[in-house]
């Protein structure tokens, strides 16, 4: 699942220069840090939804755009996929990316949880957990508790052995146990309440120097700092007098799902909400994100910044490999009835084939006069084909609402013994609910013919099925490249079951790297071994629901202002420039309903348009406050715009006025006032530089309009 987020700049909050602390405590009014009470803005970044290459770009963005904080969760099923064998290397070295931000000048807010939900695969849980015996996940189990104070403990020391907590002169500040376990605890009736008292003071216990907090729990018991997470928090106050508030998560946006439409929060709302927060007590608040959830899969995220795409042509020469229809491993089984799919697979895969045989006697009506019986299945989720004789016959899917997937599929059989091959398929464990880890998937019944002699029908359920685990391909090592068996003949296009290879050349410069997917149906993809994710640009978004503008005025929902109606709910996914070699790269693809590979091109993303707008009416920042009493001048509000690369130098000025402009970056217009002078002043103190401020005031720009407040709206290239 993907979020689509955006950086939000509070003009009036900026971060001071962080010199870390040796003591981290809290009041009633704010987190204390050395004895000082801070206001802190923070932001969320997911250190494995990146490429440690990225990392610090990222980082010194957020630095850049005010941030105080960098919060993260901790992922467990990422550092130990398998029991008592962990991996912090890569894109899971926890430590790096904590010792980067810590280098950066910045806080780190480490939610170890260690339950994440964070639209992440099984919330962050390794899914060894759920076959240990006796095991119940979040409630007051011991065999679960023993398994998370492990892992959390484990966390802890590392950080500890590497100096990074606050007290000792490192840079977390806060800790976070459990997560938004409050949401649902009334479903584990009288054990919730000994869990979380049980998981708070397993967390103090670990002596890290510094608060721990729980999001959406208000019974959190002291000294743990309950907070909020939401759209809004202006309203929310911590369950003692003595806890400062705390907003650990602002949804600056709402995840992407397959077959959904692409929701997006206006800025404006983002900042009432944030300025309702401060102005009614809060000093510490996240954005959730501050860049798009999934970096590695998904390609697109909003900004205050315009973009422009550029396709090029992927390399033509294409082999391919058929996956066979049905049982072709030899580690295949039989089982009388029907398996859910999880306690099958261990999530080993996201396939699972079901597949029998079956006689069909010759005089049954529909084979006399050539008419269809009809397949019935009903499968938990999340999508399935049904192959007839090993020819497609129809495919079905849930949704984010409702991942149970029932199809009546039409099918042509013949006399005598007949295949049927149901390919059932996640994509991706259920991440957040009560008891979400008993949540099943895959084929489980019934399963029927029906429309045979006299409105009769069969029973499939109870029959004996045999079960492989995953695909062929994936046995032969093919996500990879390898195999002797790729062929070069005649490609087969729209097609299912197939696996397809090219190698390319990287594309030239530094521009972030995208392939777009349209032209296929749905699958996975692989550049260099490396998954860029699965694909489904097949499953559009419903026509309805989408406006060309979002009225930011009111509440705010998820479900308020979307875009992309009727089109794929995803169609580029970034390919990290640090996976690539200039030439030689392997692109794999596996596809499952049908697509022409030919039609995939890559997009490099380049920055349109830099834009900002200020207000006369702009506080300071906080670190020129009272400067203007000691120069014996009103000091003017400033605008800065800066390149994204220091290789960059802005080239020419789209858009510049001084008065009542209107519009936002991309289609700002001219109001009913403008200095004829703007124009000339910013091309004079941006063109040929990297970055450039100019002071918003009449003393630079003269008075178009006396007695109006002003503001001055620039949109600019960099080359």
């Amino acid at each position: 699942m993907r979020r689509t987020e955006i950086l939000l700049l509070v003009c009036w909050l900026v971060a001071a220069t962080t010199s870390f602390a040796a003591t981290v405590t809290y009041d009633h009014r704010a987190l204390v840090v050395d004895g000082k009470r801070r206001v802190l803005i923070s932001g969320s970044i997911h250190y494995p939804r990146s490429t440690p290459d990225m990392w610090p770009d990222l980082i010194q963005k957020s630095k850049d755009g005010g941030l105080d904080v960098i919060e993260t969760y901790v992922f467990w099923n990422l550092h130990e996929p398998v029991r008592n064998q962990y991996n912090f290397e890569g894109r899971n070295d926890l430590v790096k990316f904590v010792k980067l931000v810590a280098e950066a000048g910045l806080y780190v807010h480490l939610r170890i949880g260690p339950y994440a939900c964070a639209e992440w695969n099984y919330g962050g849980f390794p899914l060894w957990l759920h076959f240990i015996p006796g095991i119940k996940l979040r409630t007051d189990n011991e065999p679960f508790k023993a398994e998370m104070q492990r892992f959390t403990a484990k966390i802890v020391e590392m950080m500890k052995q590497e100096n990074l907590y606050a007290s000792q002169g490192g840079p977390i500040i806060l800790s976070q146990i459990e997560n938004e376990y409050g949401n649902i605890d009334s479903a584990y009736g009288a054990a919730a309440k000994p869990y979380i008292n049980w998981a708070a003071g397993m967390a103090v216990s670990l002596d890290t120097g510094v608060p721990w907090v729980m999001c959406q729990q208000s019974d959190a018991p002291d000294p743990i700092i309950n907070t909020c997470n939401g759209f809004y928090c202006d309203q929310f106050t911590p369950n003692s007098n003595k806890k400062p508030k705390i907003w650990t998560e602002n949804w600056t946006g709402w995840f992407l799902s397959f077959g959904g439409a692409v929701p997006y929060r206006p800025v404006e709302d983002i900042a009432f909400a944030v300025a309702r927060f401060y102005q009614r007590g809060g000093t510490f608040q996240n954005y959730y994100m501050i860049n798009s959830m999934t970096v590695i899969p998904s390609y697109m995220h909003e900004s205050l910044n315009t973009n422009a795409d550029s396709n090029e042509a992927i390399g033509s020469s294409w082999s391919w490999i058929n996956e066979p229809v049905g049982i072709s491993k030899a580690d295949a089984f039989n089982q009388l009835g029907l398996l859910e799919q999880i306690n099958t697979t261990a999530d080993k895969s996201d396939y699972l084939w079901y597949s029998l045989s079956t006689n069909i006697k010759g005089d049954e009506p529909f084979l006399q006069d050539g008419s269809q019986t009809v397949l019935h299945v009903e499968s938990l989720g999340h999508a399935l084909h049904a192959f007839i004789n090993g020819k497609l016959a129809g495919s079905g899917t849930g949704n984010s609402g409702n991942a149970k997937v029932k199809v009546d599929i039409p099918i042509t059989v013949v006399p005598g013994k007949n295949t049927i091959d149901l390919l059932s398929l996640t994509v991706g464990l259920q991440n957040y609910g009560a008891f979400f880890d008993l949540w099943g998937a895959g084929v489980t019944g019934p399963v029927k013919l029906n429309g045979l002699k006299n409105g009769s029908s069969i029973d499939l359920t109870s029959q004996q099925w045999t079960y492989q685990v995953g695909l062929q391909g994936e046995d032969l090592g093919l996500p990879s490249g390898s195999s002797s068996q790729w062929v070069s003949s005649t490609l087969p296009k729209n097609q299912p079951l197939i696996w397809y290879k090219t190698n390319f050349d990287a594309p030239a410069g530094n521009d972030p790297i995208a392939l777009d997917f349209s032209g296929m149906g749905k699958g996975q993809a692989w550049v260099n071994g490396q998954s860029i994710g699965r694909y489904w640009p097949a499953y559009v978004s419903s026509n309805g629901g989408c406006t060309d503008s979002c009225n930011y005025r009111g509440p705010f929902s998820s479900s308020k202002c979307l875009k992309n109606c009727g089109k794929p709910s995803q169609q580029l996914y970034h390919v990290p420039r640090s996976w690539l070699q200039p030439s030689g790269n392997i692109l794999v693809l596996f596809e499952e309903n049908g697509g022409d590979p030919t039609q995939l091109a890559f997009a490099t993303r380049q920055m349109g348009s830099l834009c900002s707008h200020v207000s006369e009416s702009h506080p300071l920042p906080v670190d020129m406050w009272g400067l203007d009493s000691k120069a014996g001048r009103s000091l003017s509000p400033t605008l800065s715009l800066g390149c994204p690369s220091p290789n960059q130098v802005i080239s020419s000025i789209k858009f510049a006025s001084f008065g009542t402009p209107r519009g936002t970056c991309g289609s700002f217009s001219h109001g009913r006032c403008s200095s004829a002078r703007a124009l000339f002043i910013v091309q004079k103190a941006c063109v040929g530089l990297t970055s450039c401020s100019i002071g918003v005031s009449t003393g630079t720009f003269g008075d178009p309009c006396k007695g109006v407040m002003k503001s001055l709206a620039v949109e600019v290239s960099c080359t």
